[in-house]
């Protein structure tokens, strides 16, 4: 068995549904997974929720409840939605959990032990009515670098800098709408300045997309500030010897990985610092807006604190929804649970669209109608035609068994040719190579099975008809093999119509090379894929352009009311 290796996603955090745009690394990092254990790869595969952060605490004060009760809530949501999507997590915890407490501060003492964290005094927003310092996103105001709105831990409208506590000007209480002013207080630093020289070097061997990488380069070769992390609140991880402080969740949250790990292990008999001490490859699949946290502060923190470093970082292109930016408060959004799974739609297309649709690295644009166009054209026209006229063809014609007859050599390595195309880019990262690598077998298929009339010949020679089908058949079986990782469950439903026995997610890649027995009986032939009609299609698209509308409307009436008031209006995308 190969070495260890760990692949994790970046946290959802429990603050609110899942959207489309979560899924832009989720689903890929499940095919690459899968893949990997179909090329004999020892994987771990693990997540969680991100339960800390003032965004939390704000939003739950506002429903008038508990910050635990409202990651509760999100947690099981967004285990239930990984599971109906088929992203099959080995284990799925939140930051709250005991295990990331003990870790994240075991992690702090040892930067503490090593000298890389300090005590510093530094002026604070402080809101005089509601009585309390006002850390992250209790607090609005202008980005000290490029004058525009902010919030207080990210020029999210402007330049996107990470902002420091207390750099933010003109701060205003988010929560009361009063002017904030500046107190004094002690809080905590990472030495971050220190590991410039060290992140520099490491950024040259980091894998995983060149966009990441450069991203993170141009940041460490401007100026490195050290970073602050601890918090003023009492929901999150206490830092250590501080009653009255915590850690920031952008300390406690990647520290989930290595908390993780030691859960599952602990579970599984394994020992987690095979993986987080010995030099395993861990390879972590994100959102394009995280880089800055997983290739700079991650990567320092580990390094002081002596941990195994990552040896990829793969960020995933932005969404884009009918050709618009994604959106939240605009209503430019698609809901996973309401507006996808709950309408019946099956999981499998959207995981074959999000893969497929360019590379990974790349903006993916998402509309219903070119969903449905991919799904009628590609996997209905294309990939399921193949096999149900293969499958269909040789029951009704040699009794529902694999045909007797010599398997066409081209084929076979033709076959090879695409096994190995598969496997080279999922390792490099390429979902969309992978799966266009598959659909050109399927088109092989389909011409292979016009070229050779089967028709024809089972009225004049049965015997080449016979190993006709037995070639497409094992076409068939290649495919379903090679696309299992994207489309799971459609590919276990077509490997039992091959009579094939066990499950296809346990098959290796290699077994595609295993000619099918002859004479084995084959299962019944079934649609695999049933064309989206436009009537369906159109009846998704005016939920969503209604979502739009209404979104519109409440703007443009939440804009007249803060012009009257006077308010500086602040958008949370």
């Amino acid at each position: 068995m190969s070495s260890p290796i760990l692949v994790t996603c970046g946290l959802p955090y429990a603050n609110g549904p899942c959207h489309l745009g979560h899924l832009r690394t989720y689903v890929p990092a499940d095919i690459f997974v899968r893949g990997l254990k179909k090329m004999g790869k020892d994987v771990l595969f693990v997540c969680g929720s991100d339960a800390h952060g003032t965004p939390i605490v704000v939003n739950a004060e506002g429903l008038g409840m508990t910050p635990k009760a409202l990651v509760a809530r999100y947690h099981q949501h967004f285990d239930e939605v990984f599971k109906g999507m088929s992203v099959g997590f080995d284990f799925f915890g939140d930051t709250d959990d005991p295990a990331c407490h003990n870790r994240t501060q075991e992690m702090v003492k040892a930067l503490t032990d090593g000298g890389h964290v300090y005590p510093k005094e530094i002026e604070l927003a402080y809101c005089p009515k509601c009585e309390r310092f006002l850390p992250d996103r209790y607090v609005e105001g202008e980005c000290p670098y490029c004058g525009k709105p902010a919030r207080g831990d990210e020029c999210d409208m402007g330049c996107g800098r990470h902002l420091e506590p207390g750099e933010i000007k003109n701060a205003v209480c988010k929560v009361c709408g009063g002017k904030a002013e500046y107190r004094k207080q002690i809080h905590y630093f990472f030495k971050l300045s220190e590991f410039k020289d060290f992140l520099l070097s490491y950024l040259e061997t980091l894998g995983g997309t060149a966009s990441a990488r450069n991203y993170a380069k141009e940041w460490v070769r401007q100026e490195l500030k050290d970073w602050c992390i601890t918090r003023n609140m009492a929901w999150g991880v206490k830092f250590p010897g501080h009653d009255d402080l915590v850690v920031y969740v952008w300390v406690d949250a990647p520290i989930g990985y290595i908390a993780f790990t030691e859960e599952w292990c602990a579970k599984n008999g394994r020992d987690w610092q095979s993986y987080w001490k010995d030099g395993a490859k861990i390879i972590h699949f994100i959102g394009g807006d995280i880089v800055y946290h997983h290739c700079i502060f991650w990567p320092a923190m580990l390094k002081g604190a002596g941990y195994t470093l990552p040896s990829a970082v793969v960020a995933s292109g932005m969404l884009k929804i009918d050709d618009k930016k994604f959106s939240k408060s605009r209503g430019n959004v698609i809901w996973v649970k309401d507006d996808y799974l709950e309408k019946g739609l099956h999981p499998d297309l959207l995981r074959y669209y999000l893969a497929s649709y360019t590379a990974h690295n790349k903006e993916v644009n998402f509309s219903w109608k070119i969903f449905a166009d991919k799904v009628n054209t590609e996997l209905v026209g294309a990939f399921g035609n193949f096999l149900n006229r293969a499958l269909t063809f040789t029951v009704k014609n040699f009794e529902g068994k694999v045909p007797q007859g010599e398997i066409d050599p081209e084929l076979m390595a033709r076959i090879e040719q695409t096994l190995n195309e598969v496997a080279t880019s999922l390792e490099e990262y390429e979902f969309k190579k992978a799966a266009d690598s598959v659909m050109t077998l399927a088109d092989y298929g389909n011409i292979y099975f016009q070229s050779h009339e089967p028709w024809k010949l089972v009225k004049s020679d049965m015997a080449a008809a016979g190993a006709v089908l037995h070639s497409c058949l094992q076409i068939a079986k290649a495919l379903v093999i090679f696309m299992e990782p994207f489309m799971p469950s459609k590919m276990q439903n077509a490997w039992k119509q091959l009579g094939q026995e066990g499950s296809v997610a346990e098959k290796p890649f290699l077994e595609a090379l295993i000619p099918l027995e002859e004479g084995r009986i084959l299962g019944t032939p079934e649609i695999l894929f049933s064309r989206m009609e436009e009537a369906s299609v159109k009846e998704l698209d005016r939920i969503f352009q209604d979502r739009v509308e209404k979104a519109e409307f409440k703007g443009k009436a939440e804009e007249k009311t803060a012009e009257k008031k006077g308010e500086i209006s602040f958008e949370e995308f």
